[in-house]
Parts: C-alpha cells; structure tokens; sequence
C-alpha cells in the first residue's frame, strides 16, 4: 500500500505547523554572533576546543573561475579504504574485509595495482585464534592478513569494521608514503576517529580502544604524520560527511542555545549566501512568514573558512594535552593537533571539510596552498578532489562483489551469514 493523495496532504500540513515556530532570521543572526564573538576561540570548562589559526575570515572565489586555476600542487595522491561490511555468521564470528588503494594524478596505474587488505574476525569463542603475518600475493602488488580482533560483549560488528578499514588504510598509506611527492590527501580524518568516539560510547569500548591491537592502528596514523614531517610533504584528510560536534556542545556548555544539530549544520548557514527575504518571489508574503521563507540560495561562488585548531571531541586524543590513547609521539605533541578548513559548494548544498596535521599549517604558506587546491578541485568536479575520487573508485566494492565475498566465506567458514528480516524484505539476498 502507498499513501494516498489525503495522506500526502495532510502530512504537508506538518510542515506549517512546525515552521512557523522557526524563525530563520534570528538563526542567521546567531550564526554571525557565534562566528564574532565564539568561534575565534572556543573555550568549554576553560580548555580551548576550537581556535582560529591565522586570520578568522570567510572568503568566497567565483566557481568559474577558481575550477580554472593552476593548482598549488602538481602531483597529488589520494588514498581510500572500503570494506564488504561487518557480516555474521551462525558459528558465532563477525567478520569484515577492507581493501586500501592508492591513486594519483597524474594517473599511475603500477601505484594503482597495489593494494592492502585486512580481514577482521571477531570470535566469541575466547580459545579461538585466527591472527596472522602480513603476506604478499599478486606478484607483490598486494599485502594482506587477518586480524583477531579483541572480544568484546558489544559492539562486535562496529568493532571489526573500524579495525579493518584503519588498518588498512593507515598500512597502505605508510607503506607507500615516499611514493608521494607532493601531497596526499586520504578520504576522511587524517586519524582513526572512530577508535577516538569509543570511550564516548561505552565504557567498554573505551578500554578497547587502549589495547595493543587498536592501539596500533592509532600508531600507524601517528608513525604517518611523522614520515610526512620528515620527508616535508603535506598530508591532508578530504571530508566528505564531516559529523563533529564539537563546537555546538561547547556553545550549549557556554549557555548558548544552538538551533544546530552539529557543527556542519552550524557552517553551512555561516556559508550558505541567500538573495535578500522574498527577492527571488512576488513578495507575496506577510510577516509572520518572514521567519520560514528565504530567499534563493547563489550558487555561483564557492565559500569557505581559514583555518581553525581543533582540541575537542573525537580530536582530543591527539591535542597537545591529548595522550593519543598510549601511543608514543616522537615530536612535539603540539604538531599533531588536528586543524581544519571548511568549503561550502552551493551547487550541491554540501560542506566539506578539509584536515591536516598542525606540523604543516602552523606554516601561513601551506595553509594557503591547501585552501587553494581543494577550493579549486571542488570547484571542479563538484565533489571531492579527482585524486580522492579515484581512490573511492579504487577502494570501492560493488554491492555484487560484497555478496560474492560474504558466500566465499560462508563456504570456507562452513557456516551461513546470520540473515535478519531486512535482509529478506529488502532484497539484500536472494532467498
């Protein structure tokens, strides 16, 4: 049954009662008093969580004309990780497998042909053991092994899904650092943040992540930033679903009522430009409808921030006064810290995120080569930079390759995958 045309309407209707409770002017007046007077330097219980690096400016560039510009770096890489997603089967094991791959542009198709490749197996059998060593297979091009990762009473499935696609990612990355000679830009953070949120999630999860198997995933992404450093090539992190919340906790903890669900919202209505209230309409509007109609969005400029430090949330750990959950830094802490800028492409009313190590953006230059680069290649294809979308093809497995692996392993496993209602109702599988 669908719904019917009443049904359509009446839910509609919804939609007038809960907007003209909304006033969007007074949002956008927030929005410029938090850019003014908070986002300079945001403090929660006195620590600093967010500060600007640099000047604390919006700019915009004409989409036309950046997506012509020379680009600051000639050669970039990228690199991306996807996985089949976490499976589990009747004997009790939950188990997923992450494929790394690195692209560049220009095109390299022997660097293309390399890949990593880690299984993860979660076992509630605690004598189980299914760990093994790194091994080389298609005339070395690939490396790969399995992880046993630590038993957990929950959250098995999140747990060997972020194993899998960090270590894979991180590994491949590391291992192919000095193939990079100008930047590398990985598709997300530029570290494990999923592993930072565990303490956040359960307590368990948090003690997890300390353990030698997590814990050495985070130290792959650390021993990365400090080859970079040493080989002075910068290394960024292209965020495509930026998901922090960090600066609305912060402003709710400072007694500022935030009307947005996270700070991506926030920096999109700081970066979203509108033609005045009712300019793109007939005028036709009284009021009390001021707060729900805004004008037409322009879309002929992309914007963007500077620079900012980031302390808080899932970039805690690797602050200055982080302890990055037990892993050793061999620079100065302070070179670590997580920094960012954030692109708003009005096309498709998306904001992105664009990450980098402190140890390259303490420098004003860098800064500005980054910012031109990926405002530019956003401009460009509309999405992520090429390199970045390269990778994703790369790394990606198709929805048909995940159900051929997941009946590989049920095969060699002898055991079946765990199939649920969905499965069945939405046609995951073939019953």
């Amino acid at each position: 049954m669908t719904l019917d045309p009443i049904h359509v309407e009446n839910i509609a209707r919804l939609a007038y009662g809960i907007g003209g409770d909304v006033d969007a002017t007074d949002h956008d007046d927030l929005a410029e008093r938090v850019w003014r007077e908070w986002l300079p330097e945001l403090r929660r219980d006195g620590r600093v969580v967010l500060a600007a690096l640099g000047d604390h400016e919006r700019h915009r560039a004409a989409i036309d004309d950046v997506a012509l510009a020379e680009r600051p770096f000639e050669a970039v890489h990228g690199l991306d990780s996807g996985t089949i997603n976490p499976t589990t089967f009747k004997n009790g094991l939950v188990v997923d497998v992450a494929h790394a791959a690195m692209a560049s542009s220009p095109t390299d198709l022997d660097l293309h042909r390399d890949r990593t490749i880690v299984a993860t197996v979660h076992a509630g059998d605690s004598t189980a053991g299914f760990d093994s060593e790194w091994t080389r297979r298609d005339e070395g091009h690939t490396k790969q092994r399995v992880l046993h990762v630590p038993r957990v009473n929950r959250y098995a499935e999140r747990v060997v899904h972020a194993l899998a696609l960090y270590l894979a990612e991180g590994t491949h990355a590391l291992d192919h650092a000095d193939r990079v000679e100008d930047l590398l830009v990985l598709d997300g953070p530029i570290y494990p943040k999923e592993l930072f949120t565990w303490g956040d999630r359960d307590p368990e999860l948090g003690a997890l992540a300390r353990e030698a198997k997590p814990r050495a995933v985070i130290e792959t992404y650390v021993r990365l930033v400090e080859r970079f450093v040493e080989r002075d090539v910068p290394l960024a992190g292209f965020v495509k679903n930026p998901a922090s919340g960090t600066a609305v906790r912060a402003l709710s903890r400072a007694g500022v009522e935030s009307p947005w669900p996270d700070d991506t919202a926030l920096f999109t209505r700081l970066l979203e430009r509108r033609e005045p209230y009712g300019a793109a309409g007939d005028g036709e509007f009284t009021d009390d409808d001021r707060g729900a109609v805004r004008g037409a969005r322009l879309d002929d400029d992309l914007t963007f921030t500077t620079w900012f430090r980031s302390r808080g949330g899932a970039d805690a750990p690797m602050a200055a006064d982080g302890d990055a959950l037990g892993v050793d830094r061999e620079l100065d802490p302070e070179l670590y810290e997580p920094t960012f800028m954030v692109v708003y492409d009005p096309r498709t009313d998306l904001t992105y995120k664009l990450e980098a190590p402190y140890a390259f953006t303490r420098d004003a230059g860098t800064r500005e080569r980054l910012t031109r680069q990926v405002v530019a290649e956003v401009a460009a294809t509309r999405g992520p930079p090429e390199p970045v979308a390269k990778a994703d093809a790369l790394a990606r497995i198709s929805a048909s390759e995940k159900a051929a692996l997941r009946r590989k392993f049920e095969e060699r496993l002898g055991s079946d995958q765990q199939a649920t209602y969905d499965d069945l109702r939405w046609g995951k599988e073939t019953y």
